[in-house]
C-alpha cells in the first residue's frame, strides 16, 4: 500500500490541468473524478498551483489633503486542492497568498486606490506586515447529475455577487450554496452569513461597514478598516448606526437567482436580500438575433432597490440614501429605495475575429445601489475600470470593442479590448463625483510557446470636469485620474 501510494503521488501533485480565461477566472480542465478505493482517491484528486505577480499604479491628475498618487506590488498566488469524489462527496480547499514587498510608506495606506488589495489595511494599520494569507475556500461538496450544495467558505457567481478575482484573491463567501437545473430552468441559491473581500485575512459581516473596537461609540482609525469597508458599501450602515437602531449587526446574505430559456429568449431573475435592511430585485431578458452576417443580442437589466429595514436608521435623523453618508440633494436622504436600469447590444458578425458593444444605464434619482458583494450593478453595461457610476440620477453610456489578435493571424495568444465611457453624474449633489469620460484599453495574452503563462495589462484614463460646483457652490474635486496595471499569471 505505501509503495503504490508513493507512485501515485507525482499524478497528485502534477496532473492538474488549467486554462486562465480572459477575465483572469480559472476554468479547470481536468476535474477529480469518483473514487472508490484509497489508491484511487489519491490518484483522482487534484491539486492546481497559480503563480501570480500584480504591479498597479494610480496617478491622480490633481493631488490634494484627501488624493495621493500611489501603488503597489503584489507577488503570491494560490494553491487549490479538489478531493477526488466518493460517493458524490467532495472536499475543496484554497490556500490564498499575497505579498507586498514594494509598497508606499505604513502612515499612506489610507492614500492607496486600487492597489489596497494586494495588502490588509486592517492589519498594516495594526502594525503588521503587507502581505494577505488566507484559506480562502474550505467546503465540503454533494454534486449528482441534477444539483451541487456547498457548504463552507467558497467562490459564488451570481448578478450581484462574484469572485471578482482580477487582483490577487477573491472575494468569498461563508454559508450554503445550492445550484441545479430543473428541466429547462437553472437555478442558484445561497444563504451566507459572512464574507471575505479580496484583501482580508479574516471573514466578516455582509454589509456592516466598521466596527466599534474599543467601545466609544465611533468608528475612528483603522476601524473603519474592521469589517466590510468594500468601495461599495453604504457607510450608514455601520456597526454604531446598526446597534442605534437596534439592529443586528451580523447581518445575513440570501439569494435568489433563477435562468430560463425559450427559444431565443433567456431571462435571469435575481433576487438578493440582506433580511432587516434591504433587497435587490432584479430582471435581465437577453434576445439573440441570428441574421445572415452575424447575431445581434440586445440585453436589459432592471434593479428595484428596496428598504426593508434600514429605514429605522434614518428615523435616527441619520441620511441613508448616499453610499458615503453625505445625502445632500436627495429626495429622501433618510430610505435607501431606489431603481437601476441598463441595457446593451452586442453585434456579433459571423467567422470574425471582432465583436462591438453598446450600453447605456440609469440610476432614479433616489437612493445609491447598495452592492458591496464585488457584482457591479452596472457590470457589462457601462461600468469602467475602478469607477463606480450607480449613485442616485447618474447616466452612463459606453461603447465598446473586443478582437481577437490570435484568430486575425496577427499576434499569436493576444486578445484586446476598447471601452469608451461618458459618466453623466448629478451635479448638484456634493455626495457624488463630478462628470467625466473614461477610456478603458485592456490586452491579454496566452504566452506561445509556454504552457500555463499568461500576462495581462490594463491601462485606464478618466478625464473628468474640474469647474464642476454643487447645490451649495462649493466647486467639486477633479475626478481625472490614470491607472496602470500589469499582471503575469502562471499556471500548474
Amino acid at each position: 500500500m505505501k509503495k503504490s501510494l508513493l507512485l501515485l503521488l507525482p499524478c497528485f501533485l502534477f496532473a492538474a490541468s488549467q486554462k486562465l480565461l480572459p477575465n483572469t477566472k480559472i476554468l479547470y480542465l481536468d476535474q477529480p473524478k469518483s473514487a472508490t478505493t484509497l489508491d484511487e482517491f489519491f490518484a483522482n484528486s487534484k491539486v492546481y498551483l497559480r503563480l501570480r505577480s500584480h504591479y498597479i499604479a494610480w496617478n491622480w491628475d490633481k493631488e490634494n489633503a484627501k488624493r495621493k498618487d500611489n501603488w503597489g506590488y503584489g507577488i503570491g498566488g494560490s494553491l487549490t486542492f479538489k478531493s477526488a469524489w466518493v460517493h458524490h462527496f467532495g472536499i475543496t480547499t484554497a490556500l490564498y497568498t499575497s505579498q507586498d514587498p514594494w509598497h508606499m510608506r505604513r502612515s499612506d495606506v489610507g492614500f492607496v486606490k486600487t492597489g489596497k488589495d494586494f495588502f490588509s489595511r486592517y492589519e498594516v494599520a495594526k502594525g503588521k506586515g503587507f502581505g494577505v494569507t488566507v484559506l480562502g475556500q474550505s467546503y465540503l461538496e454533494y454534486k449528482d447529475d441534477a444539483w451541487d450544495l456547498k457548504a463552507g467558505r467558497q467562490i459564488f457567481t451570481s448578478m450581484l455577487a462574484q469572485p471578482n478575482d482580477s487582483k490577487m484573491i477573491p472575494n468569498t463567501f461563508e454559508g450554503v450554496s445550492l445550484q441545479g437545473k430543473k428541466g429547462s430552468v437553472e437555478y442558484k441559491l445561497a444563504y451566507f452569513t459572512k464574507q471575505k473581500l479580496r484583501y482580508k485575512e479574516h471573514f466578516h459581516d455582509v454589509v456592516t461597514y466598521g466596527k466599534d473596537l474599543d467601545g466609544d461609540g465611533r468608528i475612528t482609525g483603522y476601524e473603519k478598516w474592521a469589517n466590510n469597508d468594500d468601495s461599495a458599501v453604504n457607510h450608514a450602515l455601520s456597526y454604531v448606526h446598526l446597534q442605534r437602531a437596534g439592529k443586528s449587526v451580523h447581518n445575513r446574505l440570501l439569494i435568489t437567482q433563477l435562468r430560463a430559456g425559450y427559444k431565443s429568449l433567456k431571462t435571469t431573475l435575481n433576487a438578493s436580500v440582506v433580511p432587516g435592511l434591504f433587497g435587490l430585485f432584479a430582471i435581465e431578458p437577453r434576445y439573440e438575433i441570428d441574421l445572415k452576417s452575424g447575431r445581434i443580442i440586445p440585453q436589459m437589466r432592471y434593479i428595484r432597490q428596496l428598504d426593508l429595514g434600514a429605514k429605522d436608521i434614518g428615523r435616527l435623523g441619520i441620511p441613508i440614501a448616499n453610499l458615503k453618508g453625505d445625502a445632500a440633494g436627495y429626495r429622501n436622504p433618510y430610505t435607501l429605495y431606489g431603481w437601476l436600469y441598463a441595457v446593451r447590444v452586442d453585434w456579433r458578425p459571423k467567422a470574425s475575429f471582432w465583436w462591438a458593444r453598446v450600453g447605456y444605464s440609469q440610476v432614479g434619482d433616489h437612493a445609491d445601489i447598495v452592492d458591496p458583494w464585488r457584482g457591479a450593478p452596472t457590470g457589462g453595461y457601462t461600468r469602467a475600470m475602478s469607477v463606480y457610476n450607480w449613485y442616485a440620477d447618474t447616466k452612463s453610456w459606453m461603447g465598446r470593442i473586443v478582437l481577437d489578435l490570435d484568430k486575425a493571424k496577427l499576434v499569436r495568444g493576444l486578445q484586446a479590448s476598447l471601452r469608451y465611457i461618458i459618466e453623466d453624474y448629478d451635479d448638484r449633489k456634493p455626495g457624488v463625483q463630478a462628470d467625466a469620460h473614461c477610456i478603458d484599453l485592456d490586452l491579454f495574452e496566452k504566452v506561445p510557446h509556454i504552457d500555463g503563462l499568461y500576462v495581462k495589462l490594463r491601462w485606464g484614463l478618466t478625464r473628468g470636469t474640474s469647474a464642476t460646483q454643487d447645490m451649495y457652490g462649493r466647486t467639486k474635486a477633479d475626478p481625472s485620474f490614470q491607472e496602470f496595471r500589469f499582471e503575469i499569471n502562471y499556471l500548474l
